[in-house]
């Protein structure tokens, strides 16, 4: 027979799965080996006492079984004289006849209670943790109590829990004794389930405050060092991918479902067969061995020893059985009269800041309502975890960790415009101690999806520049006072125009605006720009994007644009009527916009100054004589098209100054180009001119001519009557010498022959005073061959600024 030890091994469960047992299935267990020890109790007095004991019945008796009133019960008192004949039984006899008799009379379920018992009882004890067996369910659900277990028992839960009791308590206290303190407004134009609920909303009518109910700043309780910081992050990163395996399938409910309907099953099946066998053990049998040629007798009474307390067994286990079944039965109406495949966070959220919590189904649901079966601080714990908002609270608190003060200040760097620049790339968020640095002009934020800017960025006095580069930041109310009266310019680049911060359209002192990104795809149909009517002060407002028409909201904003700069990398646009509207335009930039010819809108504004067409697909520009009505045009960039030829009409534009042809189609440059007095840089490099007109000494004013990449082999001597010019790039042609008469160039700052047919480089060159060196371009061997005195003169320093205008 089993021991007690070997057949409790059947339940024997891990115990750190104790946290998914409930009551009922503490109290089956419970039952199950109390059941396990009647059965192994039955066993051990049936393998050691059970035994029947067997007299002869007389002939006369057994005829007297027959008569009423009997009952089939031997009385002895009849008995007078007998017949029959004298056998002499021996002991071996009797041993013989009980055994058979044991066998032959004995009711089966006497003999086989314990095993029945045993048996019952090991299927049930399967049937109720098996769900911990299989292996299809036993990963999850040793996964699931892993992760529960560290994280009710991470220092970041109980950071975060006691940082909800200080908020709480903070503003029960302020509630009580009416004391006011500054509230701090987060905006959350896509968060609704964050703590901070309160936050500035842009609406159609503008720029609306909610104060229902503000954030308060409050002590950290606890200090979480860097180590348990990441493993709260790793528990995070487990709790997502656990959640995303578990919810998609609910297998481990079915088969709990499927265990518990099999023991109900299986109790039914006990209690109706077993209640048929109670009156079956009985204390007298009567036997008919057959064995009278044997023995001398045919009939046998005989009494078994264990009946009596079988039976008291077998009414025993009865109502165990019962008391099981009926367990079995109120956990089925616990599984189906609740939605178990979902559960709600509803009371956690309501009793702590992290009003984001999601709700969960399936699987995942089901195993979280298990455990609050156990303890519901559990799930509350737990679900910090699963919170969004605790998750920023933890990467805000890591963040602030690695990146101190003194490491942010190793970043800082000076840019081009010499300000002092930080730029931030693929953080959690901003740490706290960028806004310390008081003295920073330019802040980049590249890929922080959860920047959020504190109203310490007004210790920020000299900050003028931000850039958001797929970072739709969330301000708080002061904050965004001071970026309103404070911000000049402003670059924002995304990917959907959702991604632009609503905030941006409310900047009034904003003077430069930079957008970045698809604002013609088909989830930005409704292109969010309408607010742009409300930067009154935007004078500088530059589009990188794919447009097909200029969108009429930006012409809200053209009374007092100065400049527009539109990139459509590629994509063409089609309609320009609007730029009429921009009167006060200064400057404007159509690059990349798949032009044919010069917008005839552009014709209609007076004020513009400097006209910049680069990379479009212009052939002709027959349209400028139009140009003479612009009258303060003084800079036009046509570069980087497939313009053929230049118009005679080129002359009306009398206060051209600058005029870009580089990267074109010219075999030749007109005469009429020359005749633009007032021309200071001419720039036609990388087309196919071979000849450069003795017309430009006409030109006295010329500063700045390149003629770069063409096939010019001879270099006029009216070249150099422009003693004005100060850059000179004749690289990458034909040239073959170089007249002695550049010494008439004396402000010459920068000459380029590298790439020509040069034997040797005038001895003339140092009697431009200004050339240096570094401004030469030429090969190497060339300017080894100059006189060595003319090398000493281009190999002084000067500390005479110079610039090439370009």
């Amino acid at each position: 027979m089993f021991t007690l030890a070997e057949v409790a091994s059947l339940n024997d469960i891990q115990p750190t799965y104790r946290i998914l047992k409930p009551w009922w299935d503490v109290f089956m267990d419970y039952l199950a080996v109390v059941m396990l020890m009647v059965a192994i109790f039955a066993g051990t007095m049936q393998l050691t006492k059970d035994q029947v004991v067997c007299l002869p019945v007389l002939q006369s008796t057994v005829n007297s079984k027959a008569q009423p009133g009997t009952s089939g019960k031997v009385d002895f008192t009849t008995v007078e004289t007998t017949t029959g004949r004298k056998t002499n039984l021996d002991f071996q006899q009797y041993v013989f006849i009980n055994q058979m008799c044991y066998h032959l009379a004995l009711p089966w379920y006497s003999k086989y209670f314990p095993y029945l018992v045993l048996i019952h009882t090991i299927i049930l004890i399967v049937s109720s943790n098996f769900w911990f067996k299989y292996p299809k369910t036993c990963s999850k659900i040793e996964h699931f109590v892993s992760i529960l277990g560290k994280c009710f028992e991470s220092p970041w839960t109980t950071k975060a829990l006691s940082e909800t009791a200080c908020e709480d308590s903070e503003e029960n206290k302020q509630r009580l004794t009416g004391a006011q303190s500054l509230p701090k407004y987060v905006s959350t134009s896509s968060d609704e389930g964050s703590p901070s609920a309160s936050t500035p909303m842009i609406t159609k009518s503008g720029f609306k405050f909610s104060a229902d109910k503000p954030m308060i700043e409050v002590p950290s309780v606890t200090i979480l060092d860097k180590k348990d910081g990441e493993q709260a992050k790793a528990l995070f990163e487990k709790v997502r991918k656990f959640r995303a395996h578990v919810e998609d399938s609910d297998l481990i409910y079915k088969l709990y479902v499927g265990q518990t309907v099999i023991k109900t099953v299986k109790f039914i099946f006990i209690l109706g067969y077993t209640a048929n066998f109670v009156n079956t053990i009985s204390f007298e049998h009567i036997c008919n061995p057959k064995v009278e040629h044997l023995i001398g007798y045919t009939q046998f009474e005989c009494t078994h020893n264990m009946a009596y307390m079988l039976k008291k067994l077998l009414i025993s286990y009865i109502s165990l059985i019962c008391v099981y079944g009926f367990i079995c039965l109120y956990t089925l109406f616990w599984l189906f009269r609740i939605p178990l495949k979902e559960y709600s966070f509803e009371k956690v959220r309501e009793e702590s800041s992290f009003s984001d919590i999601p709700d969960v189904k399936n699987d995942f649901a089901f195993l979280l309502h298990m455990v609050d079966q156990y303890d519901q601080l559990y799930s509350k714990r737990f679900g910090v975890f699963l919170s969004e908002v605790s998750e920023n609270k933890l990467r805000e608190i890591s963040l602030n960790h690695e990146w101190t003060f003194e490491k942010l200040r190793q970043h800082v760097s000076r840019n081009a415009q010499d300000k002092q620049e930080l730029h931030l790339f693929m953080l959690s968020g901003v740490p706290d101690a960028v806004f310390d640095l008081t003295d920073l002009d330019v802040l980049k934020l590249e890929l922080i999806p959860e920047a959020k800017i504190p109203a310490k960025i007004s210790q920020m006095t000299n900050l003028q520049e931000l850039h958001l580069c797929h970072c739709p930041a969330k301000v708080e109310q002061t904050a965004f006072s001071f970026l309103r009266d404070h911000l000049r310019c402003l670059h924002v680049k995304f990917t959907d125009v959702a991604e632009i911060p609503a905030w941006v359209y409310l900047l009034k002192n904003l003077r430069e605006l930079y957008l970045i990104g698809n604002l013609n795809s088909e989830n930005n149909k409704m292109i969010g720009l309408e607010s742009l009517r409300e930067l009154r002060h935007l004078k500088i407002l530059h589009v990188k994007s794919n447009l097909t028409k200029i969108p009429p909201n930006i012409t809200d904003v053209a009374p007092h644009l100065t400049k527009l700069v539109i990139h459509n990398d590629g994509t063409k646009l089609v309609v320009l009527n609007s730029l009429k509207k921009m009167t006060n335009v200064a400057e404007l930039e159509l690059q990349n916009c798949e032009l044919e010819r010069i917008p005839h809108a552009i014709f209609s504004l007076s004020n513009l100054q400097e006209l910049d067409l680069k990379s479009n697909s212009i052939r002709t520009i027959e349209e400028i004589i139009s140009f003479q009505h612009l009258k303060r045009l003084t800079c036009l960039k046509l570069w980087h098209n497939k313009i053929v030829n230049i118009p005679s009409s080129i002359t009306h534009i009398k206060n051209l100054e600058s005029l870009y042809l580089s990267n074109n189609k010219l075999e030749s440059l007109p005469a009429a180009v020359f005749s633009l007095q007032k021309l200071r840089c001419l720039d036609v490099s990388y087309n196919s001119i071979a000849l450069i007109p003795v017309e430009i000494g006409l030109l006295q004013n010329l500063q700045h001519f390149h003629i770069t990449g063409n096939k010019v082999d001879i270099l006029p001597k009216q070249l150099f009557k422009c003693v004005k010019l100060r850059t000179l790039s004749l690289g990458q042609n034909c040239i073959t010498s170089i007249p002695d008469k550049v010494s008439q160039l004396l402000q010459l700052t920068h000459l380029e022959l590298k790439g020509n047919c040069l034997d040797r480089l005038p001895a003339t060159l140092g009697q431009c005073q200004l050339l240096r060196k570094s401004g030469l371009v030429v090969e190497d061997h060339l300017f080894d061959a100059l006189p060595s005195e003319v090398k000493e003169v281009l190999n002084q320093d000067t500390s005479i600024p110079f610039a090439n205008g370009i």
